[in-house]
């Protein structure tokens, strides 16, 4: 399997139970001055891990994620409702971008820093066929594993379009909000309505729950990068 459908079902295997748990109405904010809301998620066969940890900035807690020919991510412990709460705003920075990272191949899979929205699925509203590839998902690995995802990523390369289908998975869209390097090394603050940005990717309402996850990957490549965040926040508006 390749490991865009391994991190979507261990998102659900290694958070479940609290990832679903405690549904929030109100949205959150995290300002990283612990990491004891979010999990680690790794990958089968991928040996180096990226490391994240929190860093000071101008006497300022930040999240750093350095990656080196390594993939490894975190995930937030609880979920969202994405219909009362779909603003996602956060401030990020890269130290760079990847010479061979390419978003519409296989090989440049890997992004200096990327924030996962992962919607979970739903048994009762999933048509006959759904229903029978996620229930043998759920022999394989013991639980359900989300029904999609949307990538906001840090591009390597400035193509045109805004959204692209991730090249291992037609249930991961990938975001496209920083293109190439010219703003490498600076903060970058973004807003996104992941409500409208689910329904123009896959053409369709998402399901209801969400969460958000983490991850700074640099193993098809084998290169290196850091990213940082300064604060991630879900709200109504």
């Amino acid at each position: 399997m390749k490991r865009i459908l391994i991190f979507l079902a261990a998102i659900m295997i290694l958070s479940a139970p609290p990832l679903y748990a405690g549904l929030m109405n109100q949205g959150f904010r995290e300002d990283f001055a612990t990491l004891d809301n979010w999990k680690p998620l790794t990958f089968p066969k991928i040996p180096r891990h990226t490391v994240y940890r929190i860093a000071k900035e101008d006497s300022k807690n930040i999240l750093a994620a350095e990656a080196n020919a390594s993939a490894s991510g975190i995930i937030y412990t609880k979920s969202f409702n994405i219909f009362k709460t779909p603003i996602i705003k956060w401030k990020w920075k890269v130290s760079n971008i990847y010479q061979a990272g390419d978003a519409k191949k296989k090989s440049g899979d890997d992004y200096p820093l990327r924030i996962y929205v992962v919607f979970k699925y739903d048994p009762d509203k999933a048509g006959v066929f759904e229903r029978a590839q996620y229930a043998a998902a759920k022999l394989i690995y013991g639980e359900y594993p989300p029904h999609s995802s949307l990538n906001y990523i840090w591009a390597n390369k400035n193509h045109p379009e805004r959204i692209l289908p991730n090249t291992y998975t037609a249930r991961a869209q990938m975001i496209l909000l920083q293109k190439g390097p010219e703003r490498t090394g600076q903060w970058v603050d973004e807003r996104v309505n992941a409500l409208e940005d689910y329904r123009k990717a896959f053409g369709t309402d998402p399901p209801i729950e969400a969460s958000i996850a983490i991850m700074s990957d640099a193993d098809n490549t084998g290169e290196k990068a850091a990213g940082y965040v300064d604060y991630i926040e879900v709200s109504a508006f």
